[in-house]
């Protein structure tokens, strides 16, 4: 019996600390655990508190029919989801919200590529005319906006400009067509900065030995551009892209502020008609129905964007 209670205590492990005191609780491991749940706390409870619980909401309240002028609220069912599919005017809302977005995001990534491809050459004055392009970026955009009002208006800056060499410029927020891409060329011109330094910074990643390579097996400009550049730049490509694809589709104080979704219709886009139907007409039921909307179209898209990474973004398998 002695001799399997000596071999049992050999075979039994060492104390932790040796001394036969208990192991304290709170470890170096757990320290550090919980300090990096403290990081993170504060971006975990905002995202919670202005994402996931707003979200929740805004689908619980797409079931209901809230008067805030009467003091009523009660549940009608999916009554929003059928007057959405009757609604008359949504098609036309939705064609304006792909004008809009399409016109943004090809003029927008284009501009913003086109300008990083000439300021990353080595030219004097390239500094400048990076904060010059970038510097909208920085700037309210409803001062933005409102500048940009008045030079677009019948007498404003713009065909005051245009007079100096005899055209009768339009007025040019009180066209269908012309408010359309006054309002899209204002935002392009807003945000086209901040997509031109990210290509930028890609640009300045490309080796040079590729070029150099390139250019010794006789390759063009073009095929180099074609061949190096866009394969190399293309993650930088998808992220803006996407944001340039979900910034389009929540634009409002540009349409507030120049053409109120006007003349007619031509510029109402779903954003701006879901204010219209919630924050005009006081149809909160509806207006969180058309926001239900707006946020799958935006999933939609961004999960088809981030699908399609793995056909033409490079390093993706």
């Amino acid at each position: 019996m002695a001799t399997l209670e000596r071999a049992r205590a050999k075979a039994a492990p060492p104390h932790p600390r040796g001394d036969g005191s208990r192991r304290p609780f709170w470890t170096a491991r757990r320290r550090e655990t919980l300090a990096g749940y403290l990081f993170i706390a504060p971006q975990l409870l905002g995202s919670v508190l202005f994402v996931l619980i707003p979200l929740a909401l805004v689908f619980w309240y797409s079931f209901h029919e809230w008067n805030v002028l009467a003091g009523s609220f009660r549940g009608v069912g999916a009554d929003n989801y059928r007057a959405l599919a009757d609604d008359p005017k949504l098609p036309g809302v939705l064609r304006a919200t792909a004008f809009f977005s399409v016109g943004l995001v090809v003029l927008n990534l284009g501009l913003a590529l086109a300008l990083a491809v000439l300021l990353n050459q080595k030219l004097r004055g390239s500094i400048v005319f990076r904060t010059l392009f970038f510097s909208p970026v920085v700037v309210s955009l409803v001062a933005w906006t409102i500048v940009w009002g008045f030079l677009l208006q019948k007498n404003g800056g713009i065909n005051a400009g245009l007079d100096l060499v005899g055209v009768d410029g339009p007025n040019w927020l009180r066209g269908e067509t012309s408010s359309m891409v006054s309002v899209i060329v204002v935002q392009v011109f807003k945000n086209v900065g901040l997509n031109m330094v990210l290509f930028l910074a890609a640009l300045q990643g490309v080796p040079r030995e590729l070029y150099e390579a390139a250019t010794v097996d006789g390759a063009g400009p073009w095929r180099r551009f074609l061949r190096i550049t866009v394969p190399l730049i293309s993650p930088t490509i998808l992220l803006t892209s996407i944001i340039t694809v979900v910034g389009s589709l929540q634009v409002f104080a540009q349409i507030a502020v120049l053409t109120q979704g006007g003349p007619g219709n031509s510029t109402t886009v779903l954003v701006y008609y879901l204010y219209q139907q919630a924050f005009e007409f006081h149809h909160f039921g509806y207006g969180a129905t058309l926001s239900v909307l707006l946020f799958l179209i935006v999933l939609v898209l961004t999960v088809v964007q981030w699908q399609m990474r793995k056909k033409w973004v490079f390093h993706e398998s």
